[in-house]
């Protein structure tokens, strides 16, 4: 993985962690779970990378389904 090429979404809990990569799945968005980055969040211990060219698509896929997120970081 190089620096610039992931985003990570964060959420509130592990439920909607797995619920989001089953969600961006389904919308043909290759994801991954993953710990979550500690100079970004505390709250859930997961998160799901994403390739940043993907951002927006995985936002839109999340929001139409309803899968509340914490925020979206390109690491």
């Amino acid at each position: 993985m190089r620096p610039g090429e992931h985003a990570v979404i964060l959420l509130y809990s592990t439920s909607h962690a797995i619920r989001a990569e089953k969600v961006l799945q389904n919308a043909g968005i290759p994801s991954k779970m993953i710990p979550v980055p500690r100079h970004l969040s505390s709250n859930c211990g997961v998160c799901v990378r994403i390739e940043q060219v993907y951002k927006e698509a995985a936002r839109q896929a999340l929001e139409e389904v309803g899968v509340e997120m914490d925020g979206v970081h390109d690491i």
